[in-house]
């Protein structure tokens, strides 16, 4: 075998472990929350290539002032849909009532199954600390899947992972127990536009229900155009000044020119992943 032929055979194989896709779920409990949290490196990874599946735990049956049940239902997972394809995404809304759920077997089992069908290598939910009862129990049900996925006897219809994911928190403002840690920065100016595209398609939400909820409907304008400039103002805010040592940590001093970004923090259960598999997992660094 000649020396050009394993050149190349070598070149080949480097191209295709740097090109490997990478599976990525996100779970929220409304279907618009992995949106907020996750849109913009849910967009930076499809555009990669690479595969992505937000899951709403919840139907968002309860999440309107005017309307609610199975006629909301139909409308968020239709808007849920309609953001999945802005994002070039798969959506999966689960029939979980909004403001009911529990962190029962029964949904633990659906979320383990949601990952092990996905073959995920990384997992995205919720720290278990939230103002909503739904988005903490989102955080505790996908906790208590994180070990649960590799057991082979638990789910049996579905086959067990090989391999533990790395599961990562969404970034909060809430300070008890513990305050959220930026364990990884990543900047999404370069798809800032597209994830407040992925936004605006949840009318529902951010032009009736929440500002409606806050205090501000009379605000939001009737205009299409002007309506997502607002939007954008309110949902893609510069990246906070305690996000920015981590983001250093991987940008160095073009971290001072970040504007939008997400932050995303290491959970103790699941892979702990080395500096090197972090950067396999998000290639997205200079």
């Amino acid at each position: 075998m000649s020396r050009s032929f394993l050149l190349l055979v070598l070149a080949m194989s480097l191209s295709t472990a740097a090109t490997a896709e990478i599976r990525v779920i996100a779970f929220g409990a409304h279907p618009d929350d992995c949106d907020i949290k996750a849109g913009g490196i849910a967009a930076k990874y499809a555009e990669a290539g690479h595969a992505v599946k937000f899951v709403s735990v919840t139907n968002g049956d309860a999440g309107h002032h005017e309307m609610g049940g199975g006629m909301l239902a139909m409308r968020r997972r239709a808007e849920a849909k309609e953001s999945g394809r802005r994002l070039g995404i798969e959506y999966d809304v689960l029939e979980n009532h909004d403001g009911e759920l529990v962190p029962s077997l029964d949904v633990r089992m659906q979320l383990i199954r949601k990952i092990r069908e996905w073959r995920a290598d990384v997992v995205l939910a919720p720290r278990p600390n939230d103002y909503h009862p739904d988005h903490r129990y989102t955080g505790v049900l996908v906790q208590d899947a994180s070990f649960m996925v590799t057991v082979p006897n638990v789910a049996t219809d579905v086959p067990a992972l090989k391999k533990n994911p790395v599961f990562l928190y969404y970034s909060d403002r809430f300070q008890l127990p513990d305050p959220f840690r930026p364990d990884i920065v990543i900047s999404i100016d370069d798809v800032a536009d597209k994830k407040a595209s992925a936004l605006d398609a949840h009318v529902s939400q951010f032009y009736e229900w929440l500002p409606w909820h806050a205090g501000y409907l009379d605000e939001v304008p009737k205009d299409k155009k002007k309506r997502l400039e607002w939007l954008k103002s309110k949902r893609l805010s510069k990246m906070p000044e305690e996000w920015m040592e981590a983001a250093k940590k991987r940008y160095g001093d073009k971290a001072e020119d970040i504007q939008a970004a997400e932050a995303f923090q290491i959970t103790e259960y699941g892979s702990q992943p080395s500096e090197e598999r972090i950067r396999e997992l998000m290639p997205f660094f200079p």
